[in-house]
């Protein structure tokens, strides 16, 4: 969404780059969502390679010239972005979580002090610039570009000798993916001992919503750690996030704090989580949840 209303306020095409090796079938979903999908399709590039990706990228940048060019802030795009802004000589701002175009500048919005400040930043006037993107930054909505695929022939004319794919080893899967709730039970500390976490689990069945939680519940392994919310867990922008006994550090706001309407319960009424939440109730959660609980099966049922 964020790449159609800067496409929108700069009168500029939105360009996608589809990089990979039968992946066709995405190059299709992707044009609906775009101008145009510049599709490059090798075997080389199955698999991620950072000196595969910079050359292809490299070339395809120098031939199109865009103004700008965004890439998620993931494990990929931190290792490629940076060698890449170097090689084609463009300034790049890192870990954005917002970014605008002026007629004569690219800003962008950075969080510093582990997520406690945002700081707004102005790239060097150029040509073209680089931005990563931190997931989940920025809201999904639906909406429909007439956009064409256009394929191109990768510049790759022999392999890669420096780097190889080995495999990829995953993570084993979770119960839940809390980065794609709609609606998030966050429990905190408050809740005192393991044996009460279903207290809070109830509510979150009853609104069909997902449980997650503060750091130190899962220091004490009451909850696993893909349950976790803040810069040392996940950053999750739900349309709903009901903080319970969660004092607010900031590491754990900062991967929460995009959510669309933030509910706190907390027996504090100086409670830092507080200072974030769109509504807040100041009183014991074990009094509190139960009600909101039989208020959830009548509104959820």
């Amino acid at each position: 969404m964020k790449g159609k209303a800067l496409s929108e306020g700069t009168g500029k095409n939105l360009v996608a780059v589809l990089l990979g090796h039968n992946v066709g079938p995405m190059a299709d979903q992707l044009k609906g969502r775009t101008h145009k999908v510049i599709h490059i399709e090798d075997a080389k590039l199955e698999n991620y390679n950072s000196e595969a990706y910079q050359k292809v990228l490299g070339n395809l940048v120098q031939q199109e010239k865009p103004l700008l060019l965004l890439i998620g802030h993931t494990a990929f795009g931190m290792d490629l972005a940076p060698s890449l802004a170097t090689q084609i000589d463009s300034p790049i701002a890192t870990d954005c979580i917002d970014v605008m175009v002026e007629p004569s500048q690219i800003k962008a919005m950075r969080q510093v002090y582990g997520g406690k400040l945002n700081v707004e930043i102005r790239l060097k006037p150029a040509d073209q610039y680089i931005v990563t993107i931190r997931p989940a930054s920025f809201s999904v909505e639906d909406y429909t570009l007439a956009g064409e695929i256009v394929t191109v022939a990768s510049p790759l004319t022999e392999e890669i000798a420096s780097k190889k794919f080995l495999e990829y080893v995953e993570a084993a899967a979770g119960e839940v993916d809390i980065t794609q709730a709609d609606i998030l039970v966050s429990v905190g500390r408050g809740i005192k001992e393991q044996d009460n976490i279903p207290i809070v689990q109830e509510l979150a069945d009853s609104m069909g919503a997902a449980l997650s939680c503060s750091r130190p519940v899962v220091d004490k392994k009451w909850l696993p750690k893909e349950r976790q919310v803040g810069t040392s867990g996940k950053t999750v922008k739900p349309k709903l996030y009901i903080a319970i006994g969660i004092s607010g550090a900031f590491q754990h706001v900062a991967g929460m704090k995009a959510a669309g309407t933030i509910i706190a319960i907390n027996k504090d009424p100086k409670a830092p989580i507080f200072n974030s939440a769109h509504y807040g109730i100041v009183g014991d959660l074990f009094k509190i949840v139960p009600v909101l609980k039989e208020k959830a099966k009548e509104a959820f049922a």
